[in-house]
């Protein structure tokens, strides 16, 4: 063993381990660290030496043995099981090289990146300061517009208009001009009516603090409502009902005052509010005012409506076109003559697209909503309005409002029901919801239904009952029900002055509904109104025997019918059991004739499978789905209705819900039963 002094104790490769671990920690290249695995492999090679991570001395230091097992580094720096120690610590001085050929990522300290939980109100307010910062330097309505419509959500504009507002409430005259342009703007294509009065409430509310910052706030934000009001984008009822929701803010009831007494009650208003800012959009929007004004009297001396189209572009403020379809309507109502030129410039304008369809549907509204100020100077202009709207939306180039569009649909609910009356024929019904394509107005249908039939016989409520039962779950869903029953609770009193005992009868389609099955017990504990319409129906149907004495109280044939059904699909079901044929019991199912009832055979077919313990009944389902016999969404109504009685079943059956989900999984897997069944709950 050769002597060196201090050394002696070291062999000839534990000396050269040592002096290679040196030179690392003097921060050699990698080269060096290369040879000392060379070295390491070329003699008795002890456990390999990494330099420790130069960094956060708090970090703990990962090694590994030969085994490749990671050893951690004792916390005052001496050597673990495999390591040598304290010896070759150099804490102070190495670094990792990830050039390195022995780099591994496991020696990195732990880096914990905290995650920001997004709030999707506080990104949208940041989103919407450099849309007006942008807007308020270049002037871009269609810009800003655009940039709005861009983002994510549309539910968070009141706070744009609040900021807008407040933003320019601080800035010059000029902003304060463009910022009442671009809400005029907005109006109805990119914001609602009630977005921005919800918008200005938001500012009415905040005007103490705005007044901590602008000076003369109580005075601009009373400036800006007037605005809005001369605009058409307020209404001017909105003053009053700002009035009532106000917390108790002294400078907010100012504000209103303000708006009201120094600004719409002086004489010539209107002007005095729009010239009050006098900036160069200012002038932009007044002249573009009086063209159209010119330009429509022009129109109705030549009837040239190529010019006056051209003239209408050559405005350059699309935005604002709603003003030429309200300036247009206000002069065929003042001159019914005038009536027939007026209406075919704007249908030109809206065929060829000069005018569109959300600026033309922006003009009839904002006519709408000042139609009873024209009454005091246009006798019978009401009337004149809605038979011209009748006439424009039937010719098909103005979209109808949404008040327009649920009387029609009234309309037609009624003729569907009464043709039913006529003729018993659920299909039909069936199939004119569906050409309705409104969905979300089912609960609508189920009122107008329960309405008419609570005026007539017996007759028409059985058959009323009947086609709720046959609807669900092929064109009316359980919510939509609830929703009708809550809308006719809403309307009893109404309903009580025109129908004899309306609220028994009411109770009574109640509690019908609930043994149908169309809705379910907790919808009834769910439903309020009406005095003690829903209290009664909930003895009703908690009274003994209560199905029997419902399927007749209305004294018809259909509860007898549907009673029938049922034993009949009992004893098909157990005859197809006992070694019948299924071509045999498909025919009886079609000869049932009631195919809103079929969700009643997959109920019964499910249960006897369970039941008995055999699968066979299982087939008449899958044959009769094959054969179009029983829809998908009878089909799935009918696996409903088990899984709802689970429980109880499962009281006989201890297994029944393991049986009930292998069944589903069957039917979902051989195709009769759609993939996107799914049970609530399970």
């Amino acid at each position: 063993m050769a002597s060196n002094g201090g050394e002696s104790f070291l062999t000839d490769d534990q000396r050269e381990v040592m002096k290679i671990a040196a030179e690392n920690a003097n921060g050699q290249s990698s080269s060096a660290r290369l040879t000392s695995s060379v070295v390491q492999d070329n003699g008795p090679r002890p456990v390999g030496v990494r330099p420790a991570v130069k960094g956060n001395p708090g970090v703990r230091h990962v090694r590994r043995s030969h085994s490749g097992k990671v050893v951690r580094v004792k916390k005052d720096g001496g050597g673990g099981k495999g390591t040598w120690g304290k010896l070759l610590d150099t804490d102070a001085e190495a670094h990792l090289d990830r050039n390195d050929p022995n780099y591994d990522s496991d020696e990195e300290p732990y880096e914990l990146v905290g995650a920001t939980v997004s709030n999707p109100l506080e990104g949208y307010k940041k989103a919407v300061v450099p849309i007006i910062e942008e807007y308020f330097s270049t002037g871009d309505v269609g810009q800003a517009a655009s940039d709005l419509r861009e983002l994510p959500t549309d539910e968070f504009h009141p706070y744009f208009v609040k900021k807008l507002v407040s933003m320019a409430m601080d800035r010059h005259d000029k902003e304060k001009e463009m910022a009442s342009v671009l809400l005029s703007s907005l109006y109805a294509d990119t914001i609602t009516s009630a977005q921005i009065s919800l918008g200005f409430t938001m500012l009415i509310d905040s005007v103490d603090d705005l007044a901590l910052d602008i000076v003369d706030a109580v005075d601009v934000l009373a400036l800006f409502l007037a605005r809005a009001i001369v605009d058409d984008i307020l209404p001017p009822a909105f003053l009053a009902s700002a009035r009532e929701k106000l917390s108790g803010s002294a400078q907010g009831l100012e504000v209103i005052q303000t708006a009201e007494k120094s600004y719409l009650s002086a004489p010539h208003h209107a002007e005095v509010v729009e010239s009050r800012w006098g900036g160069t959009t200012h002038l932009t929007v007044s002249k573009a005012k009086k063209n159209i004004s010119e330009l429509l009297k022009e129109f109705l001396k030549n009837s040239d409506t190529v010019g006056a189209c051209r003239c209408i572009r050559q405005l350059g403020v699309p935005f604002f076109h709603h003003e030429v379809v309200k300036q247009a309507l206000v002069l065929a109502l003042e001159n019914p003559s005038s009536e027939p030129f007026i209406l075919k410039l704007l249908k030109e304008s809206a065929e060829e697209m000069v005018i569109s369809s959300s600026q033309m549907a922006k003009g009839f509204a904002r006519l709408s909503e000042t139609l009873d100020d024209l009454s005091l100077d246009i006798p019978g202009a009401r009337a004149s309005f809605q038979a011209l709207v009748s006439r424009v939306t039937a010719e098909g180039w103005l979209e109808p409002s949404e008040e327009e569009k649920l009387r029609r649909y009234k309309e037609q609910v009624a003729v569907i029901v009464d043709e039913y009356f006529l003729s018993g024929d659920v299909a039909e019904v069936a199939r004119s919801l569906e050409e309705l394509a409104a969905p979300e107005r089912n609960p609508i249908f189920v009122k107008k239904l329960i309405t008419l039939a609570m005026d007539r016989k017996n007759r028409e409520k059985e058959m009323a009952s009947a086609l709720l039962a046959a609807l669900h779950g092929e064109a009316l869903s359980t919510e939509d029900v609830a929703g009708g029953f809550s809308m006719l609770l809403d309307a009893a009193e109404d309903t009580a002055l025109d129908v004899v005992d309306a609220a028994n009868k009411l109770a009574l389609f109640l509690a019908r509904a609930v043994i149908d099955e169309v809705l379910a017990p907790h919808n009834l504990e769910e439903l309020s109104g009406g005095g003690e319409t829903v209290p009664s129906a909930r003895a009703m149907v908690a009274a003994g025997h209560a199905g029997e004495r419902l399927l007749r109280c209305w004294g018809g044939s259909t509860g007898r019918a549907v009673e029938d059904a049922k034993d009949r699909i009992e004893k098909l079901l157990e005859e197809y059991e006992s070694g019948g044929d299924v071509g045999e019991a498909c025919r009886c199912v079609r000869e049932l004739a009631m195919p809103f009832f079929n969700h009643e055979v997959v109920k019964k077919a499910v249960v006897m499978a369970m039941e008995k313990k055999r699968d066979r009944v299982l087939e008449l389902l899958r044959e009769s789905f094959g054969e179009g016999l029983i829809t998908s969404n009878q089909m799935a109504k009918g696996f409903g209705r088990v899984w709802d009685g689970i429980e109880d079943l499962a009281l006989d059956i201890p297994d029944a819900r393991d049986k009930f989900m292998g069944y589903v999984e069957q039917a979902k897997s051989q195709g009769w039963l759609p993939l996107a069944f799914l049970l609530p709950g399970a």
